[in-house]
């Protein structure tokens, strides 16, 4: 093992399924210190309702300006067990698959402290679980 660089644990972080936001920008996450994002899960646990519906995710720090961790999908009428993650690219859009299936996030995302949210552009039903994997950068950092 190479003392100098050692081994970063990975640690991971379920959010019991929630609501949707309604034509806002809801806190799925919150972030202590930097942290790199390996992986994030959506599942949908309730059909999301009929309609236009863009989603996306964003990094709110608490210092400085909200970017966005990936580009919007529309969500509308997506299905109980439609599974959505990202590339990690953030011009790359959210991807959505209902398949038993999907590539992992192929690029690590670093997010300072202060939220991971939820935008949805309408105001629609439906539940959704997430799941994140990260790797604390800071000593003390973490999502909760």
């Amino acid at each position: 093992m190479d003392t100098k660089f050692p081994t970063i644990p990975t640690y991971r972080t379920e959010k019991a399924t929630g609501t949707l936001p309604q034509t806002t920008q809801g806190v799925l996450f919150t972030i202590s210190g930097r942290v790199r994002l390996i992986d994030i899960i959506g599942e949908v646990t309730t059909q999301i309702g009929a309609g236009a519906n863009n989603a996306k995710l964003i990094s709110n720090p608490t210092v400085g300006a909200d970017v966005d961790i990936c580009a919007q999908l529309d969500i509308d009428g997506d299905v109980v067990g439609t599974m959505y993650s990202i590339t990690g690219t953030l011009a790359d859009a959210m991807i959505a698959t209902t398949s038993g299936a999907f590539r992992s996030q192929v690029s690590a995302v670093t997010l300072a402290a202060g939220t991971l949210d939820l935008y949805c552009s309408a105001s629609k039903t439906g539940s959704v679980k997430w799941t994140v994997v990260y790797q604390p950068i800071d000593s003390t950092a973490k999502i909760v």
